[in-house]
């Protein structure tokens, strides 16, 4: 099958760090190349890929301080993918709402991944475009207010054993948090729970220029070096033993999240994830078995002191049986079965395209 995949070009994909919805795209486009797929990845000019790579600027618009017009390079993209529709079989936006005024123009079809949110102002494109096909990254995330054409959860997945398995914590015990330093992933609630079970905490993640008066008035001066510890950002490896030592990742988000790869990156770890019941975490945590979820900063705390009760290899299994890259893949694959045969059965052309794997 031909498939266009298109990425968002703020991060390289994959990241060098932070950037989730980069990770899935990498790995997304690299498992289905190793399935036979002829895939083109619209990305920044220095990603990597095992697809071909087509990119309209040379590294990611986050590292670039020349970019002053971000949304100049997004239109940029665009074009250039749906120039070229007629190259492709499908194609799947990772763009949010970005692509869909470009789909309904070609008679290739497009598929769109929810890895955000919906606002009021997005709220009015997803609308215009509801019978586009989507796909949501859990079940919660989809509100059926709007209408959407949701034809699939398909959830994130990661490299399983690109990560190394703890089977135990460090001692001395410590708390892990990982991800973008800002209120809504509660990095100020994270501080808290640490104070108020007396163990120390190790968070790594990035400051977006939106953030910086939240780090600078809520999170710098509980900083000490000691027990509140801030490491910047980490890369994969880093990610990797920072939560594999732990004792549990704190999750103690303030929004919905539609998904957050920490979760299941700490619990491929070994270690146990401690959330917020908000958005999709009561979909990747198994309650009191991978984890715990909560309902507020003292049910966290609380339990803190039950984490030991946690099997780690339940928690790595749990990721192995669920939220692999080949799980994820498989999916995907089934959505563009599902989408071309609405769209050729009639004409025997889908034999065609799957004959070839």
């Amino acid at each position: 099958m031909r498939i266009a995949q298109i990425a968002p070009l703020w991060e390289r994909v994959p990241p060098p760090a932070y950037g989730g919805i980069e990770l899935v795209v990498s790995l997304l486009t690299d498992e289905l190349v190793r399935r036979g797929h002829e895939v083109t990845l619209f990305a920044s000019g220095d990603s990597i890929t095992l697809a071909k790579l087509e990119s309209v600027h040379p590294r990611a618009l986050r590292l670039d301080p020349s970019v002053k017009e971000f949304g100049i390079y997004e239109m940029l993209q665009l074009s250039r993918v749906y120039e070229q529709a007629s190259e492709f079989d499908i194609i799947h936006s990772h763009m949010g709402c970005a692509a869909l005024p470009y789909a309904n123009l070609v008679k290739t079809p497009t598929v769109h991944t929810l890895h955000g949110i919906f606002t009021p102002d997005n709220e009015k494109m997803f609308t215009y475009a509801k019978k586009q096909p989507y796909v949501s990254i859990s079940n919660t995330q989809r509100e059926a207010r709007l209408g959407l054409n949701c034809v699939a959860t398909v959830y994130n997945g990661i490299d399983v054993e690109s990560y190394e398995f703890y089977p135990q914590p460090d001692e001395p015990p410590y708390l892990a948090f990982l991800g973008r330093i800002s209120p809504e992933k509660g990095t100020h609630h994270a501080i808290e729970i640490a104070k108020q079970t007396g163990l120390p905490l190790k968070i790594a993640g990035k400051v977006d220029v939106v953030d910086v008066e939240y780090y600078e008035s809520e999170i710098k001066p509980h900083i000490d070096g000691e027990q509140i510890q801030y490491l910047g950002e980490a890369n994969h490896a880093q990610k990797n033993e920072l939560m594999g030592r732990a004792i549990a990742t704190l999750f103690p988000i303030t929004w919905r999240e539609p998904f957050g790869l920490v979760m299941i990156e700490s619990m491929a770890s070994g270690t146990p994830v401690i959330a917020m019941k908000l958005g999709s975490t009561s979909e990747v945590i198994a309650d009191e078995k991978t984890g715990f979820l909560c309902n507020s900063i003292e049910e966290c705390v609380s339990a803190v002191q039950r984490v030991e009760e946690i099997s780690r290899n339940d928690c790595r299994e749990h990721v192995v049986n669920r939220f692999s890259v080949q799980k994820m893949t498989e999916g995907y694959e089934a959505v563009y079965h599902q989408i071309l045969g609405e769209k050729f059965a009639q004409n025997g052309h889908l034999r065609r395209l799957f004959s070839s794997r």
